[in-house]
Parts: C-alpha cells; sequence; structure tokens
C-alpha cells in the first residue's frame, strides 16, 4: 500500500492534550482537575459484519444518544478470555540543561543507558546545530550533574558522558528527579508536562523499566476495571516492549514496503506464553493491547498459532496486507494522520473498515493521540 492512503485531515482541537478528567472548583476558588483512565470515549469494530458501533444500546438493543465509554470494553468478552499487555515502564526521559559558556537552553531527551560503569546515554538533543562533541551541559544549577558529549550519532543524536561520582542507584534517582514525563512532541509544544503526567503517562501495570514513549492504549485500564475484568475471569497476560520513539519518526517513502521502523527491545517470557496458549487451545479470544503488543506477539509467534518465548529485539512494520497468527482482538487508540499506528490498526481490522472508523471519529468529536480515545476491533 502506499502512505498517501493513509492521510486525512484531523481538526487540531481533537487531539488530546490530556487524559479524560471532571474539573472541580475548590471553595478558595481554586481549580482541581480528577483523571479517569476509564471514562474516554471507545469504538467498537466489528471486523467480519463490518460494522461499527459509538453507542450504548437500551433494553431493546438500540442505540441511545449516550456513547461508548471504555468501561464498557469488558462486555464484548467472557471468562477465559485473555489480555495480552505491555508492561513497560516510562521514565522522566526530556531534561532541559544549559550549554557552557553560551547559557543555550538545550532540550536532552534520554533514549537509553549504554553503559553503567561509565555513565554513558544515548540521547537525542534539539536544538542539535548547537551541540557538538566536547560541549559541556550544565542541568542543575545548584547541584552537581554535569554531561559532556562524546559522540555523534545521528543529525540530532549523541552520546553524553555524565560526570556524577556517585553509585549508581543515585545517580539514576538524581537524573530522573531532573526530568520530566516524555509527552510527544505534539503535546508539550502545546503546554509543558506537569507532575501528574509522571502518573498519566504511565500504566497502572508498569513494571519493567526502558519506555521513553507510553504503551498508550494501556493508559485506559484502571484499577477498578481490571477488578472487574478478574470476577469476570478474563485472564492477564505480560509481555515487555521497550518503547522508543520510531512510532513517531515520519514515514518519507510513499512505497510502505521501502520504510524500516526502528529496533525495540522486548521480552516474551514463559509465564505469558502458557496463559496465551491455554487460551487459544480452549478457542477462547486473545485481545493484544496497543500496537506495541501487538508487533511483540507477531514477532514472536509460531507457524502453529502459538505464542513462543522470546527475548531481543523487534522492528517489525505491519501495514496491509498483513496475515496476523495470534489475537483475534485489539484495543488502539486513534492516531495521527500517516503513522504507522494508523497502518497497523487497518491491517488488523481491514483497511477499509479501519477508514471508515476515523472518518466517523473525525466527524464524531473522537480525541487522537496517546491521551486520546480508543478503539476496540473484535472478530465477529
Amino acid at each position: 500500500m502506499k502512505l498517501s492512503q493513509f492521510k486525512f485531515k484531523l481538526p487540531e482541537d481533537q487531539i488530546a492534550l490530556e487524559p479524560p478528567h471532571r474539573v472541580f472548583e475548590n471553595e478558595d476558588g481554586s481549580v482541581e482537575k480528577v483523571y479517569h483512565r476509564d471514562e474516554c470515549r471507545l469504538m467498537v469494530v466489528h471486523r467480519k459484519s463490518q460494522t461499527v458501533d459509538m453507542f450504548q444500546k437500551d433494553a431493546d438493543g438500540n442505540d441511545t444518544t449516550d456513547f461508548l465509554t471504555f468501561k464498557n470494553v469488558i462486555d464484548y468478552f467472557d471468562e477465559g478470555d485473555v489480555f495480552v499487555f505491555n508492561d513497560t515502564k516510562v521514565f522522566p526521559a526530556r531534561l532541559f540543561g544549559t550549554k557552557e559558556k553560551t547559557d543555550a537552553k538545550i532540550e536532552v531527551f534520554l533514549l537509553r543507558e549504554l553503559n553503567e560503569e561509565l555513565r554513558l546515554w544515548d540521547v537525542l538533543v534539539e536544538p542539535a546545530r548547537k551541540i557538538r562533541i566536547g560541549n559541556k551541559l550544565f542541568f542543575d544549577e545548584e547541584g552537581p550533574m554535569v554531561a559532556e558529549v562524546i559522540d555523534n550519532t545521528t543529525s540530532r543524536g549523541r552520546t553524553l558522558r555524565f560526570l556524577y561520582d556517585c553509585p549508581h542507584d543515585e545517580f539514576k534517582r538524581e537524573l530522573y528527579a531532573l526530568g520530566s514525563a516524555p509527552l510527544p512532541r505534539y503535546i508539550v509544544d502545546k503546554r509543558e508536562a506537569t507532575a501528574d503526567d509522571m502518573e498519566n503517562f504511565q500504566t497502572i501495570y508498569a513494571k519493567h523499566e526502558g519506555a521513553v514513549t507510553a504503551p498508550a492504549s494501556g493508559l485506559h485500564f484502571s484499577r477498578e476495571l481490571m477488578k472487574r475484568m478478574e470476577i469476570r475471569g478474563i485472564n492477564f497476560a505480560f509481555v515487555t516492549v521497550h518503547c522508543g520513539l520510531g512510532c513517531f519518526d515520519p514515514i518519507e517513502v510513499e512505497d510502505l514496503t521501502k520504510h524500516k521502523m526502528s529496533s525495540e527491545q522486548m521480552v516474551v517470557t514463559p509465564e505469558a506464553c502458557e496463559i496465551v496458549n491455554k487460551a487459544k487451545a480452549d478457542g477462547r479470544h486473545v485481545c493484544a493491547v496497543g500496537i506495541s503488543t501487538m508487533r511483540a506477539t507477531e514477532t514472536a509467534v509460531g507457524t502453529d498459532g502459538m505464542l513462543k518465548e522470546f527475548n531481543g529485539w523487534t522492528n517489525k512494520f505491519i501495514f496491509p496486507p498483513y496475515d496476523f497468527g495470534l489475537a483475534d482482538a485489539m484495543i488502539t487508540n486513534f492516531y495521527h494522520s500517516e503513522s504507522t499506528m494508523v497502518m497497523a490498526t487497518a491491517a488488523f481490522g481491514g483497511y477499509d473498515l479501519v477508514m471508515k472508523a476515523y472518518d466517523m471519529a473525525v466527524q464524531n468529536g473522537y480525541k487522537f493521540g496517546c491521551y486520546g480515545d480508543a478503539m476496540l476491533i473484535v472478530d465477529d
């Protein structure tokens, strides 16, 4: 397929800058926001019947005027079904420092630690034209956190060596204390990250640190919803995919077969395989929560349709046409025009049906992006 087939117009005011929330005014006049992860809208796409649900039903099965919310996701699954989650943990990757001598403000985006002993990190810098090998960056006027640029890796990429003499745990703690939630550029260009974002931009089941962007579809799950799912008998399996920035890279080729995805580290444990494969053997539904999870399961699925243990990297790029080997349901967000996430969604749900659903989402005011509304694709 061609890149241009995934282009659509999205009004700026439909890009979600915050999660679903309610605003309350206190007696002293101050305003307080209370966030509710599971109260975004939910659109349900039925692959076989080629229909789309947006509204809740009345007692007679007719549409009401009330939109489905994410809490309704439980209504589409039964005892023995399995949800596969990505339990990666986001760290506060965005820092701001000043360049020595010039005092220029520099954004440093941490990607991954290269060497624990030497304090080497792979980072992106902005504006990159001002940062050269040998430059030093200061991150705290009153503290000792300093970094030296020791290599250029890409046009914006640099290798930094942090000059901080202390135990590694203390170094990481001090470094992260200077950072903020790594919100996508389309959010931070409109507002600054807040303390709330470090909680909101993290799934409630996050466990293994290493992601520089959140597995966004998992952000909708609240503790209350997951408890209700447990009571219903729905099982959970966890894989780990350390989400990088590759999903935000613009695709620069019209022919999608020529696009190369950045690699992401992933782990599929024996425990996850056991839970998923039992459900498959019993004829139950397997729902992949998010594109990163889907990429992981498609990387690790065997020719027999069963999930296999895996510990390594994946650069799998999913776009139509694609034959899926494991999950028969998927949860995803609504994403930007020409993004790899839209392409993976269209591959799973069918190009025509998914693009119709996207058009309905735009026309009905759904919110897009990491903090936006959700889509459930089911195989009925």
